[in-house]
């Protein structure tokens, strides 16, 4: 029978290679640990040295692992813990787990370097992604993206011909005015269904108006054109590639986070969906905006049209708050005045 030693702890013992149990206790013995029966026979032993413990993970049972291969286990981990700390061996993992502001630190920290990569680093890279993107992505992108909402969202259009003949004369002698020229858009119409009165712009130059938008402005082919020259707005100064790219990072800061960052970047650059739930910022749309002035300027046309088109909103569809119905075009009143406002300037220039 061995000696009893300082009890340490009580558990199971388990043979090397065996799912045998035999109910123990782990006792200190000189400079020694053993496992020992319950009729006090010795089961394991070895040298605290070569005795190797398990960290301490919430309520995991511990193991101690004798050189012979065997495992003392026990769910009593405090035992274990005071046990080692007596030896000089603190347990890292379980002082961070039971030491909490030290833990809300890391997150903070955790936190604010997401922020951080979030305000200046995705940024950054969106605009040097811009300048590297060869032109057949964004040719992917928009195919991709009409031929998803062809089939989700968008049906073929209901509108006379004539109707949109007569808006394709006017589109195209604001198109053929603009840097892309007019080989560098494509008109399209489609009923808009659940999205309404609106028009979009993809990033390869390809626009679509609905039917919604056209029925809401009549007679007013003037207004539609000052809507389209506002899309070529975003086109040309490529707001929607940089949504589509800051999505992608935003995505990828998430995901590097939350894991699994290779499929979810994908399907927003590839597949193109994500555009649907983009919304330009209000600098996007006021630049967007103030290209629609120039360019109907330049074609010679009524530059305060598309500020028709936010009166209509707000007439029509009651859409005088600072956002408006169509999520891609926030702050009606506001911009309004700004279109105004801007046109009047470019007058009083002689443009």
């Amino acid at each position: 029978m061995a000696s009893d030693g300082t009890d340490i702890a009580v558990g199971e013992w388990h043979p090397a290679g065996s799912s045998r149990s035999v109910h123990a206790r782990l006792i200190e013995d000189n400079d020694g640990l053993k496992a020992l029966d319950q009729a006090g026979c010795e089961l394991a032993a070895g040298v605290f040295a070569a005795v190797d413990f398990s960290p301490r993970v919430g309520a995991i049972p511990r193991r101690a692992e004798f050189p012979d291969g065997s495992l003392f286990e026990t769910t009593d981990n405090d035992a274990i813990d005071r046990f080692l700390k007596g030896k000089g061996k603190t347990n890292f993992i379980h002082e961070w787990e039971r030491f909490r502001p030290r833990l809300i630190a890391f997150v903070l920290a955790t936190v604010l370097c997401g922020v951080m990569i979030y305000r200046y680093a995705v940024p950054a890279l969106v605009e040097v992604a811009v300048l590297v993107t060869p032109p057949i992505v964004p040719k992917i992108m928009s195919a991709s993206t009409l031929e998803t909402m062809d089939r989700t969202v968008l049906d073929t259009t209901a509108l006379a011909t004539e109707r949109q003949q007569k808006i394709r004369d006017g589109f195209a002698t604001i198109a053929r005015l603009s840097n892309g020229g007019e080989g560098g858009y494509t008109l399209n119409f489609r009923k808009g269904g659940a999205i309404g009165p609106n028009a979009f712009a993809l990033p390869d130059g390809t626009l679509i108006v609905t039917d919604e938008l056209v029925e809401l402005a009549g007679d007013d082919t003037e207004m539609i054109v000052g809507v389209l020259a506002h899309e070529i707005g975003h086109v040309e100064l490529e707001h929607s590639l940089r949504q589509i790219y800051r999505a992608a990072g935003v995505t990828g800061l998430i995901m590097m986070i939350g894991g699994d960052i290779g499929s979810g970047v994908e399907d927003i650059l590839v597949q193109g969906a994500g555009l649907l739930t983009l919304s330009y910022s209000r600098a996007a749309e006021a630049e967007a905006d103030r290209h629609s002035v120039e360019l109907m300027v330049k074609a010679e046309r009524d530059p305060t049209a598309i500020a028709r088109f936010f009166d209509l909103l707000e007439k029509e569809l009651g859409d005088g708050a600072d956002t408006s119905i169509l999520s891609t075009h926030p702050g009606t009143p506001e911009r309004r005045k700004a279109i105004l406002d801007y046109a009047g300037a470019l007058r009083a220039r002689g443009r």
